[in-house]
């Protein structure tokens, strides 16, 4: 009987799903829901979007994303370690953070807090000084370090008369970011002074002064101001949760927490089999959270398919390259001649020639190292060089000498001399010129005929009435 009310409500529950959220199309027999269509739908066609699409064109595109999707699946790159990982890299980025409340934050706070203030309190706390600092380097000479004497203890026979100790820091010592405050200090700890001032300093008591003394930077006198124990936590809560924050020390909570359920779980489990059980129950609560996670699944299958059917074969594949700009070379035709060749710049006449005759029997792709390897070897710089195509108004100088403009050409220091080599054409001479837009226009053939392959390997059905009511539903 049990048995038979489960079923009924499992039957139930999958027709009300079935009601709200119906099936919109179906690729290779997997369904495909009306709201994971308008996720992705609403998501690339959002208000600022410039190519807009209508729900009707964008059909085609989502199932051409689909069929790739399924192919890099039956090639098995979802199983492949890099591109798993990178997917968990992004999913749990959203799920982690599920494992770490505000009370484990304020619990990792207070434990910090704790440790600091013991570890300071057990070595006496903090100090507030106020210093007098007359500069020695150690390596002074005699006179030197009689005259820094000198000026200390004058310093201190007048503290000692009554002076006052802010001013005579302002006047006379020679730490400019304490002087301008007096001589006062912030609060330090053991630690972060100098040995021979840290021994003075913190065997003074509140409202004591020292008589003058040494260490490394030169000669001290000290005021402590003030002593106490470490801060109250209230007033450093917030800077110990910054520091949790930057120095990961909140991924370390997910970790540690993330262990303690895997150990008592019953059979145990792995910690990565905690958070994929969590990622499970996020999002059947959260449909937005579910396809942005289907996303990042999809997202590297459809780089990695993309590049081994389409891009990768499109940049290596020389011989259908230069087989495609010949089937189509009118298409490539520029709407103003080019000046294909270098303008260059050299410091002597013969240089002039001399350039020339370097490069006229090379192809243009190796001009600029036979340049190089014959002009400006080691540390000698015989010519400047731009190489190129260029159209009119790219270089004043090609302008000027091959398009015959009035334009005038700024002079490079120490080259003295122009010129230009190279052939001015009407329309593309070899596939390199070109070659950009050929690679973008055989890419296009290879992707067109490979989705002509996937459509025929992969059934499509679309439902034309569930698609009607995309974003125009109230469930």
């Amino acid at each position: 009987m049990k048995c038979i009310l489960l079923l009924a409500a499992l039957l139930s529950f999958t027709s009300v799903s079935a009601q709200t959220d119906p099936v919109v199309m179906t690729i290779n027999g997997k369904p495909v829901t009306r709201s994971e269509f308008e996720y992705s739908y609403n998501k690339n066609n959002s208000e600022g979007v410039i190519d807009r699409k209508s729900v009707k064109d964008y059909v085609p595109l989502f199932v051409n994303y689909k069929l790739k999707v399924q192919a890099a699946i039956d090639a098995g790159l979802d199983t492949v370690k890099a591109l798993k990982s990178e997917y968990l890299g992004y999913r749990d980025q959203q799920i982690r953070p599920s494992f770490i409340t505000d009370a484990d934050v304020e619990a990792k706070a207070r434990e910090i807090y704790n440790t600091t203030a013991h570890r300071i309190d057990s070595t006496g706390g903090l100090i507030k000084p106020a210093h007098i600092l007359i500069l020695m380097r150690q390596t002074a000479s005699k006179d030197e370090m009689q005259k820094a004497k000198q000026k200390i203890d004058s310093i201190y026979t007048a503290l000692k008369h009554g002076a006052d100790f802010a001013e005579m820091a302002r006047k006379y010592s020679q730490d400019p970011g304490s002087a301008r405050n007096g001589g006062e200090l912030p609060w330090l700890q053991r630690g972060r002074l100098l040995p021979d001032f840290e021994k003075v300093a913190f065997e003074l008591k509140k409202g004591e002064m020292s008589k003058p003394f040494t260490s490394p930077a030169g000669w001290h006198i000290v005021l402590m101001k003030d002593r106490r124990n470490f801060f109250p936590y209230d007033s450093v809560r917030n800077d110990i949760v910054q520091y949790i924050e930057r120095s990961g020390l909140r991924e370390q909570i997910i970790n540690q927490k993330l262990d303690s359920i895997a150990k008592a779980s019953n059979p145990p489990v792995t910690a990565e089999q905690v958070v994929d059980a969590r990622a499970g129950q996020m999002e059947q609560k959260d449909p937005q959270l579910k396809y942005l996670i289907k996303e990042y699944h999809d997202g590297p299958l459809l780089f990695e398919i993309s590049k081994r059917m389409v891009w990768d074969k499109a940049a290596q594949d020389e011989k259908g390259l230069e087989n495609y700009f010949k089937k189509n070379k009118k298409k490539y035709r520029w709407d103003e001649p080019r000046f294909k060749g270098i303008a260059y710049h050299v410091k002597t006449q013969s240089d002039v020639d001399a350039v020339r005759n370097a490069v006229k029997k090379v192809p243009f792709a190796k001009w600029a190292d036979v340049l190089r390897n014959t002009f400006n070897k080691d540390s000698v710089i015989r010519i400047r060089v731009e190489k190129g195509l260029f159209k009119q108004g790219d270089d004043a100088l090609v302008d000027q000498q091959i398009f015959k403009r009035d334009t005038t050409v700024k002079k490079t220091p120490g080259y003295p001399i122009d010129a230009v080599y190279g052939k001015k054409l009407k329309a593309p001479e070899e596939m390199d010129d070109v070659r950009a837009l050929v690679v973008d226009d055989y890419q296009k053939q290879l992707e067109d005929a490979w989705l002509k392959q996937l459509h025929a390997k992969y059934p499509v059905q679309i439902y034309e009435n569930v698609l009607d009511t995309v974003n125009k539903h109230e469930d």
